[in-house]
């Protein structure tokens, strides 16, 4: 099956490195045009290098902003339609993994993970929803990760705000079906990017990263870590007419790791 995106563009967050820069360059593959939106200039150049490279046809905007305000979101927005002429596909990809034993979170953590997981998404739907229901076409993906079904102990505050960024998907999905607009969440497991490339450098040990991958793989059910690329596929899937029948859902992408499905 070949899967395109004639020419639909695309707003991601998150877009500079690890799993976001790998769904732009599916998504530039197939025929999209991409906005990249992070915070380091630096970082969205060089993204913005490689996709083109990768795909000269595409258009490729790399726009510098902190989506944790409604301003950075607008300014987000505003950009990537002046840049691409519209956005069809908007990708709520930002986040870190904020985390730790529950007494010790304190309120300006929970407020920072909020307003860039949850509610940079909330106003990020809000100003693409418009546009997408006058064409009666638009795709939203949540990128969330496991933790939103089946949170583990000191997990708080990241696996909060990604269970409620599910409930979001769902409302979404319900409200803007009749306009042919589609809602889907993916939930991360392990998974090669740059969360993980950090996690390894803090590790005392001294492990290679190819030790220290096979170490993290023997959780999961396929007995590796998941690759950027095998993610983006299933983002560029949702993205596309090929996957026109699918909404409301959060699919685990994760090799089997969640105990919930």
């Amino acid at each position: 099956m070949n899967i395109t995106l004639d020419g639909r563009s695309a707003l991601i967050t998150g877009g500079s490195k690890g799993l976001g820069l790998a769904m732009a360059l599916a998504f530039a593959r197939a025929g999209g045009n991409v906005a990249l939106v992070a915070r380091d200039q630096g970082g969205l150049d060089e993204a913005k290098a490689q996709v083109q490279a990768a795909a000269p046809q595409a258009k490729v905007a790399a726009i510098a902003a902190d989506i944790r305000s409604a301003e950075g979101c607008r300014d987000a927005h505003g950009k990537a339609e002046a840049a691409l002429g519209q956005v069809d596909i908007l990708v709520n990809n930002a986040g870190t993994s904020q985390r730790g034993p529950f007494l010790d979170v304190g309120d300006e953590l929970w407020q920072d993970d909020l307003d860039l997981k949850l509610m940079a998404a909330v106003r990020l739907c809000r100003l693409a929803l418009p546009g997408m229901r006058e064409r009666r076409w638009g795709r939203i993906i949540n990128v969330l990760n496991i933790g939103a079904k089946a949170p583990l102990a000191t997990s708080t505050p990241t696996s909060v705000s990604r269970a409620a960024g599910m409930a979001l998907t769902k409302a979404l999905a319900n409200e803007f079906a009749p306009h042919n607009i589609l809602v889907n969440a993916l939930l991360v497991g392990i998974i090669e990017s740059d969360q993980w490339v950090r996690r390894h450098a803090t590790d005392k040990r001294n492990l290679s990263w190819e030790e220290w991958k096979a170490e993290q793989g023997r959780s999961v059910p396929l007995g590796r870590i998941g690759k950027a690329e095998e993610f983006a596929a299933m983002a560029l899937l949702l993205a596309s007419d090929a996957g026109g029948y699918v909404t409301g859902t959060a699919i685990n992408v994760d090799g089997g790791r969640s105990p919930v499905v």
